[in-house]
């Protein structure tokens, strides 16, 4: 592909008002001392506050900035997506506008891309701003994945990531609706580099990502990089099965060769309550597997645009 863009920055956006300007002064005073051409790709997915006035009001300022606004919300993962249709810089980086990942490593990502790496991974040195909650289930959410899934995903690793621009060809090649953008980033391959930082805290505002959503995304990624809980479902079937035919086996002896009665109300009771859950539990298994191949044949798409306005 050929163009004259370098450099695409890729920021999606959310409500991001008060961090939006200090977090752009930022990033120009980064990338301008480069002496490279560049673009920067503000992506607002359906923010209710002022988001959009600032960033129209800093693109008068600056023409290298671009602006995209969603009709409505649909999540980080399709506004990343719609970054990587976007661009046209010969690499992309990936960073939010709170500041926790900093600006300043972005020579770093540049140099690293140079050496030869498609893929940068930009690594947390540690998780010293989250929670100890946050900490211990992003810890056994890696370990899981890790052990169930079709590729390796590196710890630690968000979405701040630099993408040469054959990865960012690659990324615009996979069609699904349901996406997991750490697993796809990992699924692509191609050569990667990974840089560990020191993660800060949020300049201003509040996450976006509370603890159930962040469950939904991790579900999400389970599902759609493992078959392993259908596998799990099998086996459950399969050990109830198995333990149900030897309890009914032990008092059928124990009836033959003692005569004594078996009191059946209490085990009727277990028995019908322990199948039931995990056939219940199967099913909701099977129900969202189901469900992610009723989003896929539906074939809508991924996000819609209501504005768009390219860099000068």
């Amino acid at each position: 592909m050929t163009t004259s863009v370098l450099l695409s920055i890729i920021v999606p956006v959310y409500n991001e008002e008060i961090a939006l300007p200090l977090f752009n002064e930022q990033l120009i005073k980064v990338i301008n001392p480069l002496n490279i051409t560049y673009e920067i790709i503000y992506i607002n997915d359906g923010s209710a506050d002022n988001t959009e006035a600032i960033i129209l009001n800093l693109r008068n300022q600056y023409p290298e900035i671009a602006y995209t606004k969603f009709s409505r919300n649909f999540g980080k993962e399709a506004a990343m997506t719609a970054g990587f249709k976007l661009c046209r810089g010969e690499a992309a980086i990936i960073i939010d506008a709170d500041l926790q990942d900093p600006p300043t490593l972005i020579p770093a990502m540049l140099k690293a891309w140079r050496n030869g790496a498609d893929i940068v991974n930009m690594k947390r040195a540690s998780r010293e701003s989250d929670t100890y909650w946050k900490k211990t289930t992003a810890s056994l959410f890696y370990d899981l994945i890790g052990k169930i899934g079709e590729v390796a995903i590196p710890h630690n690793v968000g979405d701040f990531r630099l993408f040469s621009r054959l990865a960012i060809d690659a990324m615009n090649q996979l069609p699904e609706r349901s996406r997991f953008m750490k697993g796809l980033y990992a699924w692509v391959g191609y050569p990667q580099a990974t840089i560990e930082y020191v993660r800060n805290g949020r300049v201003a505002g509040y996450s976006k990502w509370p603890f159930l959503k962040l469950v939904r995304l991790a579900w999400q990624g389970i599902t759609a990089f493992s078959t392993m809980p259908l596998k799990i479902a099998t086996w459950l079937g399969l050990i109830s099965a198995g333990g149900t035919f030897i309890y009914a086996s032990y008092f059928i002896l124990k009836t033959l060769v003692t005569d004594e009665t078996v009191q059946g109300f209490p085990t009727l009771i277990i028995t019908i309550l322990f199948i039931g859950g995990i056939q219940l539990f199967c099913i909701g298994i099977l129900g969202e597997y189901i469900a992610l191949i009723y989003t896929e044949i539906k074939q809508r798409p991924i996000y819609l645009i209501e504005k768009y306005f390219s860099s000068k």
